[in-house]
């Protein structure tokens, strides 16, 4: 499922650079800046990366579900994720430039489209409800943090929190009432 939502938002993201900036090129990548080795990885040279960077568990999305609403997951609760992913514009030398711009449209993009449903984009990944995207604030301290944790030197980058991301060991089928009455629990499990 993490696969998935980060594939679509580069795929969605991909489709607006290219659109926007008259280029048949692709420019967004699914990838590191550098391998475990700490070299940097080529394919990513003057291209728009997105990679995670980390992730929680979203507890507000499971107090939604966990019995408050009167209703209960037919499964049993799926764990709710906020995945942290990095946006970074990986051009450099006489192409840093590009990296403004390419970061500059990037950003415009999620802020005009921070949710992502089957509405809105109907090739999201069955799996996934909506993905809601939030610009993440980071102090220079934090920043560094996270560029030592890569082991990569900054680029111009942007970090969004990307909510509503479930996973389950198997299909959510759907939701259903929480029992009211015991009578007919009892009556419906006899049906079966």
């Amino acid at each position: 499922m993490i696969d998935s939502a980060i594939k679509h938002l580069a795929a969605q993201l991909d489709q607006f650079l290219k659109s926007t900036l008259s280029t048949s090129e692709n420019i967004v990548v699914v990838s590191n800046l550098v391998d475990s080795a700490g070299n940097p990885i080529a394919d990513v040279n003057n291209k728009v990366a997105m990679f995670l960077c980390g992730l929680e568990r979203d507890t507000v999305a499971m107090r939604a579900g966990d019995g408050n609403t009167g209703r209960s997951f037919a499964s049993g609760a799926p764990v709710f994720l906020n995945l942290y992913v990095m946006v970074a514009a990986n051009f450099g030398g006489a192409t840093y430039p590009e990296a403004l711009r390419f970061l500059s449209a990037a950003i415009g993009f999620f802020q005009r489209q921070p949710v992502f449903d089957r509405v809105s984009t109907p090739d999201l990944d069955p799996g996934i409800e909506r993905l809601v995207l939030d610009m993440e604030n980071l102090k220079p301290h934090e920043s560094s943090n996270i560029w030592s944790l890569l082991g990569a030197k900054y680029i111009p980058s942007v970090l969004y929190r990307v909510r509503m991301v479930s996973i389950d060991g198997v299909a959510i089928r759907g939701r259903q009432p929480a029992i009211v009455d015991p009578t007919a629990a009892i009556a419906s499990n006899s049906e079966n």
